[in-house]
């Protein structure tokens, strides 16, 4: 075993990755081929979506701001569409492999940017309970890629467990590698999620025991 304790991004890790949802609505709307991705990641610290992932904004002041940006760009974009492409669907083997890795004992720990505290009830409260720890940026008024927030998550999920957590301890999963490089250089062992049967094999190498193929 590498790693004695795991910690997930959620959207396009645990569920779909919402880029998906966003590329649909491109198509549709007639905008460019990754509009929406180019306006996410240009002044990654100060942009609309920063913002409203640090809680400096509401719905309204996003809304704005992100329109305001596309407009700058030339487009016309709707921010409750994009808005409502967050909520993508739960992925079984993920969810299967956060059982199973419980069930083993390891410390679990959720790392998510997101606009607004996440629902404890229903399907997505049942998810969030598999886990000792969850960090949300719209409550911390933090975000990844900032170092801060991943010493959170370690501090939360030792808190959580009662013992010491650190980085080292850690494997970090998530989609973008933005996010993954200063967890890299914090000292946790990072996994790209592209193909989730990949980062679950990847995972198990990490962890000592299988979990790809647990769906």
């Amino acid at each position: 075993m590498t790693v004695s304790a795991v910690v997930f991004d959620l959207g396009g890790v645990i569920t779909e990755s919402p880029m998906r949802a966003f590329a649909a609505y491109e198509r549709e709307a007639g905008l460019p081929d990754g509009l929406i991705r180019q306006l996410n990641s240009t002044d990654p610290d100060t942009n609309a979506w920063a913002r409203y992932e640090r809680n400096e904004l509401d719905v309204a002041g996003f809304s704005a701001a992100f329109e305001a940006e596309a407009a700058a760009l030339g487009h016309r974009i709707d921010a409750a569409r994009v808005l409502a492409g967050l909520q993508g669907d739960v992925r079984p083997a993920m969810v299967a492999a956060v059982r199973r890795l419980r069930e083993a004992g390891l410390p679990l720990a959720v790392l998510s940017n997101n606009v607004a505290p996440m629902e404890r009830t229903g399907r997505l409260g049942e998810l969030l309970e598999l886990f000792d720890a969850v960090v949300e940026s719209s409550l911390e008024g933090i975000r990844k890629p900032e170092p801060e927030i991943y010493l959170r998550a370690l501090e939360r999920l030792s808190e959580a467990v009662g013992r010491p957590i650190t980085a080292t301890d850690c494997a970090y999963l998530d989609d973008l590698g933005i996010n993954l490089k200063p967890a890299r250089a914090l000292g946790f062992s990072t996994i790209k999620v592209v193909d989730p049967a990949v980062a679950l094999a990847e995972l198990s190498e990490l962890v000592g025991f299988p979990l790809d193929g647990a769906a």
